[in-house]
C-alpha cells in the first residue's frame, strides 16, 4: 500500500528527468559540438526551464504527471540543495552567514517600507501587499502559502502574488548572472550574495547559481547564494509572526499559528551536509578511502545538479503563461518595484558594508 501510495509521483518525477536529459543533451550539441568548446558554455539549468515552460504551455499536463511535478518541485529541489552542502566546510558557512544576515535585514526592511508606499498610491488590498512583500523578500510562494491563511487572503490574491513572484522571479533568475558577472566584476563573494539576496524563491536561487556556475565555472558563487538564500528563508520565523500581528493587531481573535510548520527544515539537512563532509574529510585520510570518499563527495556534487536541474525543468512545466494575461497590472506593478528596490538595496547594501564585512 506504501508503496503504491508514492507511486503516483513517479510518472511527473521521470518526466522532470527526461527534460533534464534533454537539455543535458542539447547543451552538449551546441555548447561542445556545433561551438567547439571541451567544456558547454551554456547551462543546462536554463535550458531545462526554458524547454519546461515551452512544453508545459504547449501541452496541457495531465494529472497524472502533476503530482510527480510538484513533488519533484517541492521536495526533489530540497534534496538537491541539502546535496549541495557536500560542497562547504563550516567555517564557510559561518562567514557567509555574517556578511548574509544584515544584508537580508536591510532588503526586507527597504522592500517593506517602497511596498507600503505604493499601496497608498496604487490602491491595491493590504492582504495583497502583505503577500507580494513577503514573496518578495523572504522565500516566494512558500512564504505566500504561510502568510495567506495568518491575513485570511483569498484564493485570488494568494494567486496573483503567486504569478508575480513566478514571472519576476524568473526573468531575475535568467538574467542576474550575467548582470552580477559584469557588474561584480566576477567576484564570486559580491555575485552569490547578490543573487541569494535579490532572487525570490530558492529555486530560482538555485538555478541562478547553478547557471553561473556552468557558465562561468564557479561553484563558489553557487555556495554562497545558496547559504545566503537558506538563511534568508529562515526569517519566516521572524516575518510571519510579524505580519500575523500586524493584520490582527485590531481584531479581538487572531488565526493559530506554528512556527514549527513554517521553518524550513531541509536547511537543516543542509547543515548536516556540511558536517557530513568535514567528518569524513578527517576520517578517510589513507590514499585508499580518500579515493573513495572524494569519489563518493563528486557524486553527491553531481547528484544536486541533477536534482536542481529536474526542479527546474519541473517549474517551467508548472508556469502557465495564458493565466496570467487574466490579472490585473497594479500587482504586478507592485511586483516588478519590489524586484528592482531589493536589487538595488542588496547592491548599494554590499558597497556600503564591503569594507566591513567582505
Amino acid at each position: 500500500m506504501l508503496f503504491k501510495k508514492y507511486l503516483v509521483f513517479v510518472p511527473g518525477i521521470v518526466l522532470a528527468f527526461v527534460l533534464y536529459s534533454l537539455s543535458q543533451g542539447l547543451n552538449n550539441i551546441i555548447g561542445i559540438e556545433l561551438l567547439g568548446y571541451a567544456k558547454s558554455p551554456i547551462s543546462t539549468a536554463m535550458i531545462a526551464i526554458l524547454l519546461g515552460i515551452v512544453l508545459g504551455n504547449i501541452f496541457q499536463m495531465r494529472e497524472g504527471f502533476l503530482l510527480g511535478i510538484n513533488f519533484t518541485q517541492k521536495y526533489i529541489l530540497k534534496l538537491g540543495i541539502i546535496c549541495l552542502g557536500i560542497q562547504l566546510k563550516p567555517f564557510e558557512f559561518l562567514k557567509f552567514g555574517s556578511v548574509a544576515i544584515p544584508l537580508i535585514t536591510i532588503c526586507i526592511i527597504s522592500v517593506l517600507i517602497v511596498i507600503k508606499l505604493l499601496i497608498k498610491k496604487l490602491k491595491i488590498s493590504t492582504r495583497m501587499a502583505y503577500l507580494i512583500s513577503i514573496g518578495s523578500t523572504v522565500c516566494g510562494t512558500t512564504a505566500i502559502m504561510a502568510t495567506a491563511p495568518i491575513i485570511k487572503a483569498n484564493k485570488g490574491e494568494v494567486a496573483y502574488a503567486i504569478a508575480n513572484i513566478t514571472v519576476f522571479g524568473i526573468i531575475s533568475m535568467l538574467v542576474y548572472p550575467y548582470f552580477a558577472n559584469i557588474y561584480f566584476n566576477g567576484d564570486p563573494m559580491y555575485v552569490g550574495l547578490f543573487l541569494g539576496t535579490a532572487i525570490h524563491e530558492t529555486s530560482q536561487v538555485a538555478a541562478a547559481g547553478l547557471i553561473y556556475d556552468q557558465q562561468f565555472n564557479s561553484p563558489e558563487t553557487l555556495n554562497i547564494a545558496t547559504v545566503t538564500k537558506l538563511i534568508r528563508n529562515t526569517f519566516l520565523v521572524i516575518m510571519i509572526p510579524l505580519f500575523a500581528y500586524l493584520y490582527n493587531r485590531n481584531e479581538t481573535k487572531t488565526k493559530n499559528y506554528s512556527l514549527l510548520n513554517i521553518f524550513p527544515y531541509f536547511v537543516l539537512g543542509f547543515i548536516g551536509m556540511i558536517i557530513f563532509r568535514n567528518i569524513g574529510d578527517q576520517i578517510f585520510l589513507t590514499e585508499n578511502t580518500q579515493i573513495i570518499w572524494q569519489n563518493s563527495v563528486s557524486t553527491i556534487k553531481d547528484s544536486a545538479k541533477i536534482f536542481l536541474s529536474m526542479a527546474m525543468a519541473a517549474v517551467g512545466l508548472s508556469t502557465n503563461l495564458k493565466d496570467l494575461k487574466s490579472m490585473g497590472y497594479k500587482p504586478f506593478v507592485v511586483g516588478f518595484i519590489a524586484m528592482i528596490t531589493v536589487g538595488l538595496v542588496s547592491i548599494i547594501a554590499m558597497k556600503v558594508f564591503a569594507e566591513l564585512f567582505l
